[in-house]
């Protein structure tokens, strides 16, 4: 098929409803977390729980990236898209049954399985149906709608647990999927023409060896998880930090997301604004800058100051350089190998799960122990890595685009 280069109305229908299922699938877990200290006191569980769940999700996440990729190679992306979208909302409304937090966890983590047909299989179609400056423009615009979650998600979460029990988010939830769900039936592409007759696994096992077996791919999918953990954490972490040991309320929790999130945004629409005046790549090397302010703000405020509100300005900067980098890399990291997309984007999600999943948990254990200092330690170990690897990923995809093999997504990439 031919690719689209230019954005019009007709051309972003199917990215819109991608983006709304996106969005359904992360304020399931944004929306949920100012109400984790209500769920565990219900189920008589202790606090350690209220990370824990959004590991969970995320181990959901991960777990299934491996196959619906290569699925959706055989059958069609749209069958698998729309089969996931289902699943997703029969998990949301199956919270309506639990009664103890390990179901409840058990709940989280298929809801985390939503994320595997975001990344390998609804990421892959925007890849291969748009050209390379408008699927950056793409992600980057449905990474704004898609943060809308986590902007207003707490704030929101909070509020409706305030006046409604906090199983009514899940129904919530599956009430905005389920609208998702109509928009793809109606606008997403088939873009597997020549569908694969079998799906042996000896075939799945070679195509994800070409991938991880390529040291430029791992190098790249390595950069963008660890450029998000810093956030990840913080999203996991601000519950206790804020309100169980800040003593705030959940409302005035869900506020001070607001400027971490919005900055989040201002960085995409920079990037999404610029994409056509800046060379690609340019946009990660200025994000440097304001992560190592944000870094600095952390490092300091929490060697001189008790209080963790510190943490909401330094976690603000540094989001805004995500928000710079975030969809750039994502592509360069997608064309680091010639296996199929789907198969590529599989492996980057497991990834990007797996080193989330770890990250939460080592917050975790730095917060208990070391405090918020503890916090900024761990976050700037994870800064000077992704620092360290993106130098060459840049270096290496910029060269590329000069000598006119990234149009070829081949491993030379």
């Amino acid at each position: 098929m031919q690719k689209i280069s230019t954005l019009t109305r007709n051309t972003l229908m199917f990215p819109l409803a991608l983006v709304l299922f996106e969005f359904s699938v992360y304020i399931a877990n944004d929306m949920i977390q100012p109400g984790m200290l209500t769920v565990t006191r219900e189920f008589g569980a202790s606090a350690a729980w209220m990370a824990s769940a959004m590991t969970a999700f995320l181990a959901g996440g991960a777990i299934f990236q491996w196959l619906f990729g290569p699925l959706s190679d055989r059958i069609g992306r749209r069958p698998v898209m729309l089969g996931g979208t289902v699943f997703f909302i029969l998990a949301c409304l199956a919270t309506l049954f639990s009664r103890s937090i390990e179901s409840f966890i058990v709940l989280r983590v298929l809801q985390g399985v939503g994320l595997c047909f975001i990344s390998s299989v609804g990421y892959a179609v925007v890849q291969e149906a748009f050209e390379e400056k408008a699927a950056i423009r793409v992600t980057a615009l449905m990474a704004n709608v898609a943060l809308i979650a986590p902007l207003i998600g707490p704030v929101a979460g909070a509020f409706m647990i305030e006046v409604l029990p906090w199983r009514m988010v899940f129904v919530f939830i599956a009430a905005i999927a389920t609208i998702s769900l109509i928009g793809l039936a109606r606008h997403m592409p088939e873009t597997v023409k020549e569908r694969k007759e079998k799906l042996p696994l000896v075939q799945i096992w070679h195509d994800y060896r070409a991938v991880v077996g390529n040291r430029h791919f791992l190098k790249a999918s390595m950069c963008m998880p660890l450029l998000a953990i810093p956030l990840i954490g913080w999203i996991a972490m601000s519950p206790e930090i804020l309100v169980a040991d800040g003593h705030l309320s959940v409302v005035e929790y869900g506020y001070w997301q607001i400027p971490v999130f919005g900055c989040l945004i201002a960085g995409n629409l920079v990037l999404a604004r610029q994409v056509d005046r800046w060379r690609l790549g340019s946009s990660i090397k200025l994000a440097l800058y304001p992560i190592a302010a944000g870094i600095a703000i952390m490092l300091l405020g929490a060697a001189f100051l008790d209080k963790p509100y510190f943490l909401v300005a330094a976690i603000s900067v540094i989001a805004f350089g995500e928000g710079l980098s975030a969809a750039v890399m994502i592509r360069f990291t997608l064309t680091e190998s010639n296996v199929s997309k789907a198969t590529v984007a599989a492996t980057m999600g497991m990834i990007n799960m797996t080193l989330y999943g770890v990250g939460i948990e080592l917050y975790k254990v730095f917060y208990l122990h070391a405090g918020m200092m503890g916090f900024a330690l761990f976050s700037t170990a994870v800064i000077a890595l992704y620092w360290y690897l993106s130098r060459s990923v840049v270096a290496r995809a910029m060269q590329a685009r000069v000598t006119g093999h990234a149009d070829q997504d081949a491993t030379l990439i």
